[in-house]
């Protein structure tokens, strides 16, 4: 299926370049080049043989290896529930700066599940979705300072006159680290009667 996709973007939409990558564990998916998001997507959905109805996800993450500049990579997953199968979408965006952010096109017009999914990428990795119609941050305060998600990301000491992380401070998660829950102990015993 892949290998159709491939030759299906390339012929309706040749600037993509599209590229398959075989995985040897785990799904295979295709790369594109950025600026030809929507175009490609509106490729797949409009499909008669595909059909990919159901955008599912839209994930970011920061690659930035040592001593290099680093990229942002998107990953699309759509689905087609007439069709039961799915393939996953990549492509790579440049970093940027948070004044000046990486841009690409919103699939909001497409898929109305992109409206959340574009918010969430745009607060914690910082990817403007051109034509979003609402694009604002949705996990963070407006005021909130950078990208959590993003490698180089520094917690803002103070917010809003709070200290964000105080020192000493341990969260219940840290405090219970290791010790066996209820529930553990429960499992290896035998239900009454048997």
């Amino acid at each position: 299926m892949h290998e159709d996709l491939v030759q299906i973007i390339n012929q309706a939409v040749p600037e993509a370049k599209a590229v398959l990558n075989k995985a040897e564990v785990g799904d295979s998916s295709i790369s594109i080049n950025a600026e030809t998001i929507y175009k490609v997507c509106e490729t797949l959905k409009k499909n008669d043989k595909y059909e990919f109805n159901v955008l599912q996800v839209i994930s970011g993450t920061d690659y930035l290896p040592e001593g290099e500049e680093g990229y942002l990579e998107l990953a699309y997953i759509l689905a087609s529930f007439t069709k039961n199968h799915e393939v996953i979408i990549k492509t790579k965006l440049p970093r940027g700066t948070d004044s000046n952010l990486p841009k690409i096109d919103s699939l909001c017009g497409l898929w109305r599940a992109a409206n959340w999914q574009e918010r969430e990428t745009y607060d914690m990795i910082g990817v403007e979705f051109v034509g979003h119609p609402d694009l604002r941050r949705i996990l963070t305060s407006s005021n909130w300072e950078g990208h959590p998600l993003r490698k180089d990301y520094k917690v803002q000491e103070i917010f809003n006159g709070m200290v964000v992380n105080p020192p000493g401070k341990m969260n219940l998660g840290d405090q219970q680290f290791g010790v066996k829950s209820n529930a553990d102990s429960l499992s290896n015993k035998k239900p009454m009667g048997l």
